[in-house]
């Protein structure tokens, strides 16, 4: 049996329908809803972070606090702008 000169059934060759733009307001790759659960995942970790570097070095713990202050300070600022 010859492969390359295999006959294939019309159906298999039709192409299937592809959906291109999603209907409004349900598009898939986006998460809905999980953006609070994140954010006090994130502000948690901070906080877990920073007391982990403060137990070992009071110092640094300080130094950790500014970075992370004058961080949310710039990014808010540059999302105002």
């Amino acid at each position: 049996m010859n492969l390359l000169l295999q006959e294939i059934p019309a159906s298999e060759l039709a192409p299937q329908t592809i959906q291109e733009t999603p209907p409004p307001g349900k598009d898939p790759l986006i998460a809905r809803g999980l953006q609070r659960e994140q954010y006090f995942a994130i502000f948690g970790l901070a906080i877990i972070v920073i007391a982990a570097v403060g137990f070992f070095s009071r110092r640094l713990e300080y130094a950790l606090i500014l970075a992370f202050v004058l961080s949310a300070v710039l990014i808010a600022v540059f999302l105002f702008i």
